[in-house]
């Protein structure tokens, strides 16, 4: 939920994995709040993760859809997070941790694009190709023979 510091836990992470072991992460921010987007930014130029000037020498790749953009917007970031870190993984040959904050909202977004379609929902509320957008994420999350993508996904 909000104010548990996942944000920090997150941060922390990157930090530890760029520094201590020169890997590459990649953030994807699902309906992130745009003040959280622009404090994980800083924070990331103070602690030498992100260089502004040269960004060939950062280690870190974010990737936002905020909670005011519209749903398709929202819905894409999970996705284009991901296509970020198989770049990574695959080019770059790269180890690499994908965090997708946060899941849910993914979800939601979803449901949001497919009411706006006219699609029916299921019993629960939730879009009828639900466990179809979400294996199209968690199917890509995985090893090759080039490097490898490790996800953490906040969920709320």
């Amino acid at each position: 939920g909000a104010g548990v510091g996942k944000t920090v836990l997150i941060m922390e992470l990157i930090n530890n994995i760029a520094l201590k072991h020169g890997g590459v992460s990649v953030f994807a921010g699902v309906g992130e709040r745009t003040r959280e987007g622009n404090d994980l930014w800083l924070e990331m130029q103070e602690s030498g993760v992100v260089d502004p000037h040269d960004f060939n020498k950062s280690k870190v790749a974010l990737v936002y859809g905020q909670m005011t953009e519209p749903p398709g917007a929202r819905l894409r970031v999970g996705l284009t997070g991901l296509t970020v870190a198989e770049f990574f993984r695959d080019q770059e040959r790269q180890d690499v941790l994908l965090f997708i904050d946060n899941i849910f909202r993914f979800t939601q977004a979803g449901s949001e694009v497919s009411a706006l379609l006219g699609r029916m929902p299921s019993a629960v509320g939730y879009q009828p190709n639900l466990a179809t957008e979400m294996g199209e994420l968690q199917e890509r999350i995985t090893s090759t023979k080039n490097g490898s993508i490790t996800s953490v996904q906040a969920i709320y």
